[in-house]
């Protein structure tokens, strides 16, 4: 794959990924009326999701397709 279309898959990965932690088999399973921290589970829930989507974006944006990725045996 080009860096371009290497880039592309990754951000549909994540669109995918997104869809399904929003969906409703796993947000129901959060929405309970309990307390974590002082937020209810649930708003807690979608905004660590939603940020961690953005910090994924924000990797995926920023790795260049065209560096190798480190070996582990060198």
């Amino acid at each position: 794959m080009t860096g371009d279309k290497t880039v592309a898959g990754r951000l549909i990965g994540l669109f995918l990924l997104g869809l399904l932690l929003f969906n409703f088999p796993l947000l129901s399973i959060f929405n309970r009326p309990v307390l974590y921290l002082g937020i209810p589970v649930l708003y807690f829930y979608l905004f660590a999701v939603w940020l961690l989507i953005i910090f994924l974006m924000l990797l995926i944006s920023r790795i260049k397709p065209d560096q190798a990725l480190p070996d582990k045996n060198e």
